[in-house]
C-alpha cells in the first residue's frame, strides 16, 4: 500500500517547540523591525478572533505582551534602535538578526539556523558568532547547518558531518577535525 508521507503543517511545528531560519532571508519586507518580531509571538496568543474583532482585554493585554516581548529580543539582537524601520531598509547583516529575532519570539526548545553567516562580512559573522552562544547558554538547542568552518567549530559543543547527504562523522569539533573521513571529504585525501 503506498500512503503518502504526512508532514506537520508549519504552525504544527512551532507548536512543538521547533523554529527556524532559512538560508534566504525571509523577512515580512513591508513591515517595521519591530512589527517582524511581533508576528512571530503570535502563535503563542490565546484571545483569538473574536478577541481581535472586538478588541477584548484579553487581546488587549496579549498585545502589550506581544510588544513588550518582542522589544526584548530586538535588544537581545542589538536591534532596539532601528524598531520602527522598514525590514527592507535594514542592512543585510541586520536583516539576519531580525529573523533569528523573529524566530526566537516563538519561545522556541529548538532553533534551526539555516547558513546564518552566508553573505556576512567578518564582523558581522564574528558578532553573530557570540549572538548564536548566548542563544544557547540560555537552554535553547541550537541545531546549526552552516559551511563557514570557523562557525561551525567556534560555537559547537557537538557536529555532525555529512557528504553527499551521507553522515561521515559526529563528535566534538576536535574529534571531527581530526577524523580522516572529513579531511578526505573535505580537504581531499592525505599524501603519504
Amino acid at each position: 500500500m503506498n500512503l503518502p508521507t504526512l508532514r506537520p503543517r508549519p504552525h504544527q511545528i512551532v507548536e512543538k517547540g521547533i523554529a527556524r531560519t532559512f538560508q534566504t532571508i525571509r523577512l515580512f519586507r513591508n513591515l517595521t523591525v519591530l512589527e517582524n518580531v511581533m508576528a512571530g509571538r503570535h502563535c503563542r496568543t490565546r484571545a483569538g478572533l473574536w478577541g481581535a474583532i472586538f478588541h477584548t482585554k484579553k487581546q488587549q493585554r496579549e498585545e502589550q505582551e506581544i510588544v513588550q516581548d518582542a522589544e526584548r529580543h530586538l535588544d537581545f539582537m542589538g536591534l532596539t534602535e532601528m524598531k520602527d524601520e522598514l525590514a527592507k531598509n535594514l542592512p543585510y547583516g541586520f536583516q539576519r538578526r531580525l529573523e533569528i529575532a523573529r524566530a526566537l519570539a516563538t519561545d522556541p526548545t529548538l532553533l534551526i539556523l539555516d547558513e546564518p553567516a552566508a553573505g556576512l562580512n567578518e564582523q558581522e559573522t564574528s558578532e553573530l558568532m557570540a549572538l548564536i552562544s548566548q542563544i544557547r547558554d540560555t537552554g535553547i538547542t541550537v541545531f546549526l547547518i552552516e559551511h563557514d568552518m570557523k562557525v561551525v567549530m567556534g560555537i559547537s559543543d557537538r557536529i555532525v558531518v555529512l557528504d553527499n547527504g551521507a553522515k561521515i562523522a559526529e563528535g566534538t569539533p576536535a574529534e571531527v577535525q581530526a577524523n580522516p573521513r572529513v579531511i578526505e571529504a573535505y580537504l581531499g585525501e592525505e599524501e603519504e
